[in-house]
C-alpha cells in the first residue's frame, strides 16, 4: 500500500483508506484470492489421498474440543469462498479432478 501511495503521490498524513487508493491505482487485493486458491489445490490434493490428513480436514477426527470460540475449518473458509454449496457438494466435487479445477478456476476469476 505505502508503493501505491508513492506513486499516486498521496502524502502520509491524507485522510484515504486504503480501498480509496486500491479504487484510484484501478487495482485489487489479491493476496487472500491467491491464498485460497492455493488452499483449494491443497485440499484437493489431501482429499483424494485419502489417508490421516483426509481425516482432519473433515473434521473426523476423535477427541475432545477446546474451550472456547471454535476455529474457522478449512472446509468452512472454502465453502464461502467457492459459493453456495454445502461442504457434501465440495467432497463429492473433490473426487473428480477436472471439475475441482474448474470449481477452483471459476471462483479465482469471480474475485470472491
Amino acid at each position: 500500500m505505502w508503493f501505491l501511495r508513492r506513486m499516486l503521490q498521496i502524502p502520509w498524513t491524507a485522510k484515504k483508506t486504503n480501498e480509496r487508493v486500491l479504487n484510484e491505482a484501478n487495482k485489487r487485493r489479491s493476496l487472500v484470492r491467491t491464498i485460497r486458491k492455493r488452499q483449494a489445490t491443497f485440499l484437493g490434493h489431501v482429499m483424494r489421498r485419502g489417508k490421516l490428513e483426509h481425516l482432519v480436514t473433515t473434521g473426523k477426527f476423535e477427541g475432545k474440543r477446546s474451550r472456547g470460540r471454535q476455529r474457522e475449518k478449512i472446509m468452512d473458509g472454502l465453502a464461502t469462498w467457492l459459493g453456495p454449496g454445502k461442504v457434501s457438494d465440495i467432497l463429492a466435487a473433490v473426487k473428480n479432478r477436472d471439475l475441482w479445477r474448474d470449481m477452483i478456476a471459476n471462483a479465482y476469476k469471480q474475485g470472491t
